[in-house]
């Protein structure tokens, strides 16, 4: 694995290897990998690519300071996982590297809609600073293949009207979220649950599963409701459990026969979790 901290000698290198005609599948991460990102490189090496991921925690997309101290780091450990999975290439820039002109320059994009609802409506500010970085990544790395995870289904949403935005020529790929046996989503976060809190974090799962199965069997409010009175009852604090349409992510008031995906939001403790089911 080679890794690198300047755009300028990761580009030089990947000109030489783009020369033999291999295409690029990057895989943007803020480090504190798991099998989920690992399972996204998995599918760039499945793909024949050329393996790029980025560790990089882009301080734009926190709009709390106390959130974006307390995101676990372990460079590491990172690095070690990436050269068991057969990594080929890693982007280490500091952020002088990629905000050469400082961290308050402003987005360019206008995300409409989804910058409006559900995590954005918690989070002000967040997407647009993923929309930024992952621009500015692409720009880096000019890869043919761009993999993401479906835990962060809004954010792909987002990068994908990104992608639209600036008319670039690079395949999203979106791969299925990864899980821990009680249906957790795998997160970065949950290195921040002390264990009674990872007792009770599966219950979310729980409640996707039921909003799936009873799909066509009940009233969506119901089932919202049964959902927030479960979270409560185990002492989640849930922030949002929605329907929406898989495609633009307009918020549903009841199941439909269009794509669908639920989505919910939850804090245990205080360690936010998201995560969503495509019905």
């Amino acid at each position: 694995m080679v890794v690198f901290k300047k755009i300028a000698d990761l580009q030089a290198y990947l000109h030489q290897q783009k020369t033999s005609g291999t295409d690029i599948g990057f895989i943007p991460t803020m480090g504190a990998l798991h099998k989920g990102h690992i399972s996204l490189l998995g599918e760039a090496k499945k793909a024949g690519c050329l393996s790029v991921c980025s560790i990089f925690v882009n301080p734009t997309q926190f709009n709390d300071k106390e959130d974006f101290e307390k995101y676990p780091t372990s460079l590491e450990a990172d690095m070690t996982l990436l050269l068991d999975a057969g990594c080929d290439v890693l982007f280490l820039p500091p952020v002088t590297e990629m905000y050469p002109a400082g961290t308050e320059e402003a987005s360019k994009y206008d995300l409409g809609y989804l910058d409006t609802v559900l995590e954005a409506a918690h989070r002000p500010g967040h997407f647009k600073g993923v929309a930024q970085i992952v621009a500015k990544l692409l720009d880096a790395v000019q890869p043919q293949k761009l993999y993401m995870g479906q835990k962060d289904y809004q954010q792909c949403m987002v990068v994908r009207k990104m992608i639209e935005i600036d008319n670039r020529d690079v395949a999203m790929v979106i791969c299925p979220t990864q899980r821990e046996d009680d249906g957790l989503a795998m997160s970065s976060r949950n290195r921040r649950l002390t264990d009674p809190q990872r007792a009770v974090a599966g219950i979310i799962y729980q409640c996707l599963v039921s909003i799936l199965t009873k799909k066509g069997n009940a009233d969506f409010a119901i089932v919202r409701k049964e959902c927030f009175d479960l979270m409560k009852h185990k002492g989640l604090e849930p922030d949002y459990v929605e329907l929406a349409d898989a495609n633009d992510l307009t918020i549903l008031s009841n199941y439909n026969g269009r794509p669908m995906v639920a989505l919910i939001a939850a804090k245990v403790g205080n360690v936010r979790l998201i995560d969503n089911m495509i019905l």
